[in-house]
């Protein structure tokens, strides 16, 4: 039934929370695991109309610190039994994670929640509101604790 499950990671605690249900749901279906981080520049963050000098190098550092932290939890998975595979893409969030589930015809997205709230909800926007209102398939979300 749910042949491959996409889990969004951005390295917090509370993304990782969304491992347990996609733990279950695997054992439970003989699942693939598809471990996703967008990659957006801390720069573009910060200062998105800065041109900062040494930009490309610290970029490239910064896939890689997210390569690394995506194959150790995929590790972790691994070694408890489960299929896993790592991805990274760029862009923004919402609509990577959207259109990488559709490229690869993922069966459920699990992701959490980061559980903003009045004027953060309102200035940012909520990434998971916009992953499920436009992914190609099922999205389990994961309440912030």
């Amino acid at each position: 039934m749910y042949k491959q499950i996409l889990v969004p990671l951005d390295g917090s605690a509370l993304a990782e929370e969304a491992l347990v249900h996609a733990r279950y749901l695997a054992e439970r279906f003989g699942s693939k695991i598809i471990l996703l981080r967008v990659l957006v520049s801390p720069y573009a963050i910060a200062a998105p109309d800065l041109i900062l000098a040494g930009y490309d190098a610290a970029d490239e550092n910064f896939a890689q610190v997210a390569q690394e932290y995506l194959q150790g939890v995929a590790a972790d998975l691994q070694a408890a039994g489960f299929q896993a595979v790592v991805r990274t893409c760029e862009g923004p969030v919402a609509e990577a994670i959207i259109d990488h589930a559709s490229e690869i015809g993922v069966d459920m997205i699990v992701m959490s929640t980061h559980g903003r709230g009045g004027l953060s909800r309102w200035v940012y926007g909520s990434v998971a509101d916009r992953v499920l209102q436009a992914a190609p398939c099922p999205v389990l979300l994961v309440r912030a604790k």
